[in-house]
């Protein structure tokens, strides 16, 4: 009698196997699909533009790019950072909704402090302090009360939004600064300081992420927190410093937007799209589907570049808004469908 469930269990074994094979072998295949499919609409759009916008290859307009992107590629490496260590699912995972508000207050006490008279380094310290409580708060409501990240930092976009309305009254805040002056127009071998911000601040990253233990340790966090917590991994700890550095990334890229603006502004929570465009289209170029170094970068210059484009070619700009949300679907739809044993 025992024999025949043992024989029924030894061929379900053999069988599965073919089949895990096969489904793994799917798996890779449409994951090769979408990131060789998604590269190739970067490179198609590329090619539209620099066939049909005028001066869009010259080595000026590239500078341009880059510089103008130095504000989004920051705030991009800080989203970055807190997927990577929250895991990429868009429903559970990694995400911090209230980066572009952050920004916002963050410009909104730089241009306080130095409106009424605080040296640079002073008000610059005050407006780090700012972003990185913005991020304590995150840490505390998704490490410590268990709150889902996307309605944690959901709800603290909103307070965060409100505090900057109460401190600037909605209105535009003018700086007169030679610090600001200086990062806005100074440059080194002919590539201006906030070109040079977005370069420094991406070497960082590519070494501290993927050449430092600390690096590995937070994809671990990411990508299996239970066996980072068996291993002795302080999950909780690196959450913490994700939102925190969030914060930071916040608080850094507000200076480079006073700087550029020589205003703090109201409407920074538009750029919370293009935030969220930049760290989810960075995963394309990731075996696992997970934000990279390298990758962040080459999505944030996408988008600068798309931008661009638009702008060469006399397009409204809510176009760009359009195809973010449009690209923002399309990978998350398209990464989810390659990752089914995730969903």
């Amino acid at each position: 009698m025992s024999a025949v469930p043992a024989n029924r269990e030894l061929t379900m074994n053999a069988s599965d196997k073919p089949s895990a094979k096969a489904g793994s072998g799917r798996k890779a295949l449409i994951a090769w699909v979408v990131r060789l499919g998604a590269i190739g609409c970067f490179v198609l759009i590329l090619l539209y533009f620099a066939i049909m916008a005028p001066g869009f290859l010259s080595f000026y307009n590239a500078m341009n790019v880059v510089e103008q992107s130095a504000i989004l590629g920051i705030l991009a490496f800080g989203m970055s950072t807190v997927i990577i260590g929250g895991g990429s699912d868009v429903q559970t995972g990694g995400i911090d909704l209230s980066m572009a508000a952050a920004t916002g207050l963050c410009a909104a006490v730089f241009a306080s402090m130095l409106n009424a008279g605080f040296p640079t380094p002073v008000a610059f310290l005050a407006t780090l302090a700012t972003g990185l409580l913005v991020g304590f708060l995150n840490a505390i409501a998704i490490v410590r009360l268990n709150i889902l990240p996307l309605l944690a930092t959901l709800a603290t976009m909103n307070i965060v939004a409100g505090a900057e309305l109460i401190l600037t009254q909605n209105t535009v805040l003018p700086v007169t600064s030679d610090f600001s002056a200086e990062l806005a127009m100074g440059s080194v071998a002919g590539v201006s300081f906030l070109a040079w911000s977005l370069i420094g601040f991406t070497i960082l990253m590519l070494v501290v992420l993927h050449f430092t233990g600390t690096g590995l340790r937070l994809y671990a966090v990411g990508g299996h927190p239970e066996a980072a917590r068996a291993a002795g991994i302080g999950v909780g700890r690196y959450l913490t410093g994700t939102y925190l550095f969030s914060g930071a990334c916040a608080a850094m890229a507000s200076v480079l937007l006073i700087s550029r603006l020589s205003a703090s502004t109201p409407g920074t929570g538009e750029l919370l799209l293009s935030i969220l465009a930049a760290a989810l289209l960075g995963t394309v170029f990731s075996r696992r589907f997970v934000p990279t170094a390298g990758g962040t970068l080459l999505s944030t210059l996408f988008i600068g570049f798309l931008a661009n484009g638009f702008q060469l070619l006399n397009v409204s700009s809510y176009w760009v808004n359009g195809v973010q949300g449009a690209l923002i679907l399309l990978v998350v739809a398209a990464t989810s469908f390659a990752k089914p044993s995730e969903r």
